[in-house]
């Protein structure tokens, strides 16, 4: 579980207007869904034998004696707002949602156990279209933020049943030559075979790249779907890399599946991932209803952001203005003309000294938070409704204003 400090936050703060601004851009509304969910939700739609649901869910049995899960990923809670709500049947939906997901894993570079996920789901679209647009909204957010070294790379599951006829060409292929897997893809051969191509064992690469490719044993639907979503990206200009490979951890996906990718993270270089489900709703107990999204991690973006860009440095919420007082009748004045200063100027950082001490200390306190003018009011300055302003960041001499010339002087001057 990880803490965001408050000189972290005005980063948080930028990455989430970004995603606010773009998917409402797009016509992509936001859902909130809760942070507990029924476990057999997640048992039911991400699938029994997946490391997820395997190892790292945090379940409990509440007072009632039901069996809840904090939600490890957002489709599955998305998919079931939308069927208890009466959002998906007939009907084509855009929306996206953001917030706190739960997963039991080892912890490593952008990785906690309490990880923020922002996600994006679209409902009742049949063609690859809806696939290739929120391919874009995630190329133009990169662009957007200034993330340069991020690879796209794309490949397709095929139909349900196409894959599962694959899947019985791919427990051949590996029970053959089974003394070569490893005990963990040794487990999975049975159970969940098509996540044996996504090992990272290094002694298993040979292996994997003779397996039979999954591309090779596409229905002609899947075929032609990928095909057209190939020419839409190339027409778009986003670059990308056909990974026979990639499946995917979660058993819901058909069809278009994606991830975005950096070298800069470590070996869990994936940002942001998804693809298509056309089954899942069904699945749950809605009616047949197409679905495609995606989900992104916000620590791992964020590393990214602090690694390949000084943005972090221009989003510090530095103070403009620190209004020192001295003596009783200031300090009373003082928070009077703070507010009435944040009335006519809403978008001053102004920081009002409270906690008393001398002139000096109050000084310190000014320089330590960033701001460019220090506002010093004394009794005299009260009584005469003047305001004297030091100059913090250059040798300008301290000027000295009417109290009412403020709003008007204080724009101009930290322009």
């Amino acid at each position: 579980m990880n803490d965001v400090l408050p000189d972290e936050t005005p980063i948080w703060h930028y990455l989430e207007a970004c995603l606010r601004e773009l998917t409402a851009s797009y016509g992509y509304s936001e859902i909130r869904m809760p942070v507990v969910e029924n476990t057999q939700l997640f048992c039911r739609s991400i699938g029994e034998v997946t490391d997820i649901v395997e190892k790292e869910m945090y379940t409990f049995v509440d007072k009632g004696e039901d069996s809840l899960t904090l939600r490890p990923e957002g489709t599955a809670s998305c998919v079931r707002a939308g069927i208890q709500h009466g959002l998906l049947y007939n009907q084509q939906q855009r929306l996206w949602y953001m917030g706190p997901m739960f997963r039991r894993e080892r912890p490593q570079k952008g990785r906690y156990r309490q990880f923020y996920q922002f996600g994006l789901e679209a409902f009742g679209f049949k063609g690859p279209d809806i696939d290739a647009e929120i391919i874009a909204l995630t190329a133009r957010l990169w662009k957007k933020i200034g993330l340069n070294e991020v690879e796209l790379q794309i490949n397709s599951l095929g139909s349900n049943q196409a894959r599962e006829a694959y899947k019985a060409i791919l427990v051949e292929y590996f029970t053959q030559n089974i003394e070569h897997l490893d005990s963990d893809s040794q487990r999975r051969l049975k159970s969940n075979p098509l996540r044996i191509l996504d090992t990272k064992n290094p002694g298993m690469k040979q292996l994997i790249e003779n397996a039979p490719k999954l591309m090779d044993h596409l229905d002609d639907d899947s075929k032609q779907h990928f095909e057209k979503l190939c020419q839409l990206l190339d027409k778009l200009d986003i670059s990308y890399v056909i990974n026979s490979k990639l499946v995917r951890g979660l058993d819901y996906y058909n069809r278009t599946v994606f991830e975005w990718v950096t070298k800069d993270l470590g070996a869990q270089g994936t940002i942001c991932a998804g693809g298509r489900y056309d089954g899942l709703v069904e699945q749950l107990g809605g009616q047949a209803t197409q679905g495609c999204g995606f989900a992104m991690g916000l620590e791992r973006i964020i590393l990214l952001i602090k690694q390949q860009s000084d943005l972090q440095d221009k989003l510090s919420a530095k103070t403009d203005v620190y209004l020192c007082t001295l003596g009783e009748i200031a300090e009373t004045a003082g928070i009077q003309l703070v507010e009435s200063l944040r009335d006519e100027l809403p978008k001053l950082k102004i920081q009002l000294h409270c906690g008393g001490g001398n002139f000096k200390k109050q000084l310190k306190k000014a320089d330590k938070s960033d701001a460019k003018i220090a506002l010093i009011l004394g009794e005299d300055e009260v009584e005469q409704q003047q305001i004297t302003l030091k100059f913090l960041r250059d040798k300008t001499e301290q000027k000295k204003f009417a109290q009412s010339e403020l709003s008007t002087q204080l724009p101009k001057l930290l322009s």
